[in-house]
């Protein structure tokens, strides 16, 4: 019982330092162009989240970030 708590302990001080990511901005989906809303699902890359149109777009958006992001983290598509 004792190492279930520590282990909890452990995983929420882990929770509460990590960083929270900068709001998602983009109205446009970084990997297909899609249109994306506030209710948009979002994925978080290097420390910012992104709408994206469907949940596909997350596993290609963290797999390949330089294909559709600028080095300062804005969409390639991004008007």
């Amino acid at each position: 019982m004792k190492k279930l708590l520590l282990a909890l302990a452990v995983a929420a001080a882990a929770l509460a330092a990590a960083p929270t990511p900068k709001p998602a901005t983009n109205t446009l989906c970084p990997v297909l162009g899609g249109k994306v809303t506030a209710k948009s699902p979002t994925v978080v890359v290097k420390g910012q989240e992104y709408r994206i149109c469907c949940m596909g777009c997350d596993s290609e958006l963290k797999a390949n970030p330089d294909k559709f992001l600028k080095p300062d983290g804005t969409p390639k598509n991004a008007k």
